[in-house]
């Protein structure tokens, strides 16, 4: 799909006229951010802590696994009472260990609000060098090839926001 939506821009570009034509770039931010020496410190800080974490969460699978195997030797000589008091502390574990790695690398975790602290002013740093130097370049467009960000930068002048809501408007 990127690939496509790069090659209609490219062909819609090289079809107009000389003196219209848009300039369009691209850069590698996956190359940018490994060259950074910020970026590659805080890498190393989310790898650390990502590894502590990873620990505990592999400590408490052990556990619920040696609980386990306990329970299944002796389940059969426990009473009914002692063989569901064991089971809800098998499920309190299961649940603890599975609120644990949600808290930690859920979508909303840890992980996520330390990466967004960490990366979000380098991230804001090399958008603004890209805007600079497109700016600078008079690029139009700049494309980004190492993600699923497609588009990085765009020329104001190329928003057509206001008049496509104008059109619709008037119907």
């Amino acid at each position: 799909m990127r690939k496509i939506l790069c090659a209609a821009l490219l062909s819609i570009a090289a079809a107009m006229p000389a003196a219209a034509q848009m300039k369009i770039g691209y850069l590698n931010s996956e190359a940018i951010m490994q060259q950074l020496p910020e970026a590659q410190d805080a890498q190393k800080q989310l790898d650390g802590i990502t590894a502590d974490w990873q620990t505990e969460l592999t400590k408490m699978q052990s556990d619920l696994q040696h609980k386990f195997e306990e329970y299944d030797k002796k389940k059969l000589i426990m009473s009914d009472k002692r063989r569901s008091e064991v089971e809800k502390e098998l499920q309190d574990m299961d649940r603890k260990m599975v609120d644990y790695r949600t808290a930690k690398f859920g979508t909303s975790g840890e992980l996520f609000a330390k990466q967004n602290e960490l990366m979000k002013p380098i991230q804001d740093k090399v958008f603004k060098a890209v805007k600079d130097v497109a700016d600078e370049g008079g690029y139009d467009y700049v494309f980004d090839k190492s993600s699923t960000t497609l588009l990085i930068y765009s020329n104001e002048k190329n928003d057509l926001t206001a008049k496509v809501l104008a059109k619709l408007q008037q119907k």
